[in-house]
């Protein structure tokens, strides 16, 4: 007799005990990490994951409500092993997938426990008897305390599923379609408030970004040397105490070295243990020559650990200190104790500026490998080649049938990297072996030496920046630096994924030199804005674009309502486009806040794409711009749909200016001139001629400047 399982390729056979939790089909080459069989209590699916930046998940059966075991494991099972039907996806919009990731999958396993032990308390013993009333009751009571859309929707889809694979079990429990299936969803989720998607993260605040930017630069370009050379000089003396052999000469020279200074009262060689400082010992026989077991026999004898904590000391290393800061060594001396310290915040400062300075989502950065951002070839007019990253992603990477693919893909168009980002690859490619992961999680446990599995993960990297800032907030005090301090965000904390969208932030509202690195910022609008021809950072229009053009439209909307309430104050406009900037002003909307839905991303690119109407600020001109590419003399790209505003030119057909902006140009005038008084005499000339600059486009504003209503 022929099984629906035979008939139906969809349908999976029923396993049996010792089947395997997943199938070998689903298990790439290379992965070994172990299979569970199916009567297991736990399933590990590690082996799903090929991403290093993810961490490997596991189903725990001990949660379920026996009645329910046979019934929601199965279920999982058919989940794990199978593929949801086209005919079902095509109903969900592009965004659903006949398979998923394992993290999605643990999640759905997980949600459908949630619902069994909900039943389990309602004396409820078989998910066939899920009926509309019981949905609806279990829906509105998950619901209840969900104040965020998108995961109200998740939880409706997980759910849903749980129908769906129902259907393609050799066994179905008979599961009843849940009623937001036919009646739509929108009346069972809370009101949209902008969910927290990738766009809708807030940008951190300038003035914790400037500070963090400033340490983490000075890790990588000035401290990197110092920092690698300790470690290598801390790992060479761990070899040296590994080797020693005990005898009566290493006996000798460490009743030389410690007995005097314990006796006088000096301090001792100490190293940070469980809360305390103890007797060095690894570096204490390293210099004198003992084994490891004299030290300690040596140690407990005089109680040296004691008096370590009592008087702790240093641990100098001989390695020169060629950093600086403020023209000062960094350091009197390179410390044992903390090499492996600085090497895990000099990790951390090189993923803070990857993860800024590129645009790139986290789990990129997290995929990079040594020789990812070779040196470039010059061009055939011998100018110097741009450097290229060449990095996999991992974000909607599904294979032709649409399923979830863990290992991710790498991508048909490279990244573009800055010199602050090819320094920070560098200092990876120096801490981790050739060809292996430049966030290798074995490679960067500095302080306890495991084999651990993949990359740093996102909590751990979480971690190392709050622990980065600490230490940064603490030398800031140490160095006398009030001014670098970095102040706690007003959103919370740092996290990685907010690096992204403060990119876009900056490159649209700071064209003109008011953060570090300007100049960088600046060449990154160039090369993002050439969409086309380099696209970017990603294979399509999405990618960073979209957060780009979130940034710029908000921006934009903010100009434009900064001058139509200039204009309602009484103050005059001028400047070849000043009518189409009153006309731009008048019919762009207002935004509140910075919080945007993921939707937004498509009407930021229409509303940036209205050539002539959309307005840029550009402070470090004195002046708006309302964008038309035709009148540009800022040589934007071909396809364009912004100026570059730190190349702004005199005579430009976009150019407007207000009251204020002449105000300003006299202030930044009389400014130049109190610099100018103190300065050498060419350079004082030159000043005084920027002075008289900005004050002639001043007189021209007064001399040309009309009301609104004369220009409407």
């Amino acid at each position: 007799m022929t099984s629906l399982a035979e008939v139906d390729p969809y349908v999976l056979s029923l396993p049996g005990p010792d089947s395997p939790a997943i199938l070998p089909q689903w298990i790439k080459p290379g992965n070994v990490h172990t299979n569970a069989r199916y009567g297991a209590a736990i399933w590990p699916l590690a082996p799903l994951i090929d991403n290093p930046g993810t961490r490997l998940f596991t189903i725990y059966w001990r949660g379920c409500p026996a009645p329910f075991l046979d019934q929601v494991k199965l279920a999982t099972w058919t989940m794990i092993n199978g593929r949801l039907r086209p005919t079902y996806l095509q109903e969900r919009g592009a965004r659903a997938r006949g398979r998923t990731s394992a993290a999605d999958m643990r999640n759905t396993c997980y949600e459908w426990l949630r619902l069994a032990r909900w039943l389990h308390i309602r004396r409820i013993t078989s998910l066939d008897a899920c009926t509309e009333d019981v949905w609806r009751a279990y829906i509105s009571e998950r619901l209840a305390g969900c104040v965020i859309r998108g995961s109200a929707e998740r939880i409706c889809a997980r759910l849903t599923n749980l129908w769906a694979f129902d259907q393609l079990s050799a066994s179905p429990a008979g599961i009843t379609r849940p009623p937001w299936e036919e009646e739509g969803i929108d009346d069972y989720l809370p009101s949209a408030d902008g969910s927290r998607a990738e766009n809708s993260m807030e940008p951190l605040d300038p003035k914790v970004l400037g500070p963090l930017l400033v340490w983490a630069i000075r890790f990588v370009d000035d401290f990197a040397d110092d920092i690698l050379a300790s470690w290598q000089a801390r790992e060479r003396l761990l070899a040296t105490a590994a080797n020693n052999e005990a005898g009566p000469e290493g006996l000798a020279a460490l009743a030389q070295l410690l007995l005097p200074a314990a006796r006088s009262g000096e301090s001792l060689p100490s190293v940070q243990m469980h809360g305390r400082r103890s007797l060095a010992r690894t570096y204490v026989a390293a210099l004198t020559g003992a084994s490891l077991s004299q030290v300690d026999r040596f140690n407990e004898r005089h109680r040296l650990s004691k008096v370590a904590n009592a008087r702790p000391g240093p641990c100098p290393l001989p390695v020169p200190v060629t950093g600086q800061i403020n023209g000062n060594p960094w350091r009197e001396h390179m410390d044992f104790d903390e090499a492996g310290e600085l090497m895990r915040h000099l990790g951390t400062a090189a993923v803070i500026i990857c993860l800024y300075l590129t645009g790139m989502r986290p789990q990129e950065v997290q995929g990079l490998r040594s020789g990812c951002c070779p040196a470039p070839e010059p061009a055939a007019d011998g100018t110097p080649g741009r450097h290229l990253i060449r990095s996999r992603h991992y974000k909607n990477v599904t294979d032709e049938d649409g399923n979830h693919i863990s290992a991710g893909e790498e991508r048909e168009v490279p990244w573009v990297a800055i010199t602050p980002v090819v320094h920070s690859i560098r200092v990876l490619e120096r801490m981790v072996p050739p060809g292996e992961m430049l966030l290798s999680s074995s490679h960067h446990d500095y302080i306890y030496r495991r084999s651990l599995h993949g990359v740093l993960k996102g909590s751990s990297l979480r971690d190392r920046i709050e622990d980065f800032v600490a230490w940064a907030n603490h030398e800031a005090h140490v160095h006398h630096l009030p001014d670098q301090v970095i102040p706690d965000d007003p959103h919370g904390a740092i996290g990685m994924a907010r690096f992204r969208r403060t990119l876009a932030w900056h490159i649209a509202r700071r064209p003109g030199g008011l953060i570090a690195l300007a100049i960088q910022y600046g060449h990154m609008r160039t090369v993002l804005n050439a969409r086309t021809s380099s696209a970017y950072g990603s294979r399509s229009r999405g990618g960073v674009h979209s957060v780009l053009d979130v940034e710029t439209a908000l921006a934009a909307a903010d100009t434009a309502a900064h001058l139509r309430d200039r204009l309602a104050d009484g103050e005059k406009i001028s400047g070849p486009a000043a009518r189409r900037a009153i006309t731009a002003a008048a019919s762009t909307p207002r935004f509140e806040g910075r919080i945007v839905p993921r939707t937004f991303a498509k009407k930021a690119a229409k509303f940036l794409a209205r050539d002539g109407v959309v307005l840029y600020d550009n402070p470090d001109a004195f002046l708006i711009c309302a964008f038309k590419h035709d009148n540009a003399l800022c040589e934007p790209e071909p396809d364009a749909t912004a100026p570059r505003q730190y190349a702004c030119q005199t005579g430009c057909g976009n150019t407007v200016r207000t009251d204020s902006h002449a105000h300003d140009m006299r202030e930044r005038a009389d400014e130049i001139d109190q610099l100018a008084a103190a300065a050498p005499e060419l350079i004082s000339r030159r000043l005084r001629r920027n002075a008289d600059n900005l004050r002639v486009a001043a007189d021209t504003h007064d001399a040309t400047a009309q009301n609104a209503e004369d220009l409407t």
